[in-house]
């Protein structure tokens, strides 16, 4: 997958599989719904439209935050700020909170 060459790490076989599938939508984590993050899809313009939000840009994003880790990946937003991160050498899901720039594992469910 070209986004996960560009960030420089493998996504968790799970989220590569909903990706395929879906590429997005919505899931559960710590009694809110957040919306992953599409892969970039330049097929036609609408797909591009769609996927405009894609993982690549708004981890790049989200690197530019004070507090945002540098070696975690953005894979969800909540619309408040926060985010559902990867950090490096984990496959485990984060939930970033933007105020306090702490960063605690979390279930999430799928839908």
């Amino acid at each position: 997958m070209d986004a996960e060459r560009q960030l420089g790490r493998s996504f968790p076989r799970p989220l590569r599989a909903r990706l395929a599938r879906d590429n997005g939508g919505e899931v559960e984590a710590d009694g809110d719904d957040w919306t992953l993050h599409p892969v970039w899809d330049p097929t036609d313009r609408k797909r591009m439209a769609r996927t405009a939000g894609h993982v690549v840009r708004e981890t790049g994003q989200a690197r530019e935050w004070s507090g945002f880790p540098a070696d975690a990946v953005s894979i969800a937003a909540n619309g408040t700020g926060d985010r559902l991160i990867l950090r490096s050498g984990s496959d485990r899901v984060e939930l970033w909170d933007h105020e306090t720039g702490e960063s605690s594992p979390v279930d999430v469910d799928g839908r």
